[in-house]
């Protein structure tokens, strides 16, 4: 599936790779995640994801991004939108598709293979446009859960298929190092 002489860049959406990993019961150590796909082949960059909620005091997830931004990730961020929808409830929208696309198809011209950590099935209009252009890609997600994390055509169109399940041992945080970690459910954007 890697070749060692490939680039190689990920691009992690960062609520999406978050509410699988919930989904299959573990947490990523990122750590260990950026050394699993080092030792693949060459990793050239590293893409994080995620929408912020700018008027909130203190962002539950502001640890974890200034970690990745000081650990070798690219942390790309955005604030998120809050509305109130049609039922009257608060509800926050940070969808970072676009920025995620933009940066993948700037570095087609370097990288030999993407991996994509998101089932999102808006995605597969990007890895076909990567694999015109003679790229391989290959998505992150589970089959696990129920129901599973990644669109059936987004995994159709990939080269090939990682469950994240099957990189458990290799990238998860065991149990005991697992911080507590606040979550407002209705800020979950995996499914958009």
């Amino acid at each position: 599936m890697f070749d060692s002489r490939e680039k190689i860049a990920m691009f992690i959406d960062g609520a999406n790779l978050y509410a699988t990993s919930r989904a299959l019961g573990f947490d990523i150590d990122y750590r260990k995640l950026l050394a699993a796909f080092q030792k693949r082949a060459y990793l050239l960059r590293a893409y994080y994801y995620t929408a912020l909620v700018e008027d909130q005091e203190y962002s539950s997830i502001r640890p974890l991004i200034d970690w990745l931004d000081y650990n070798g990730y690219k942390v790309v961020t955005k604030p998120a939108k809050e509305f109130t929808d049609s039922a009257g409830r608060r509800k926050i929208k940070g969808n970072m598709d676009i920025e995620l696309t933009i940066d993948a198809l700037e570095l087609v011209d370097v990288v030999d293979h993407y991996v994509l950590f998101s089932g999102d099935g808006d995605f597969r209009t990007l890895v076909e446009a990567l694999q015109r252009r003679g790229r391989k890609v290959s998505i992150v997600s589970t089959i696990q859960s129920q129901p599973p994390m990644i669109s059936d055509e987004l995994r159709r169109q990939a080269d090939s298929f990682i469950d994240l399940a099957s990189l458990q041992n290799e990238v998860g945080r065991e149990q005991s190092e697992r911080p507590v970690r606040k979550v407002d459910p209705e800020f979950d954007n995996s499914h958009d």
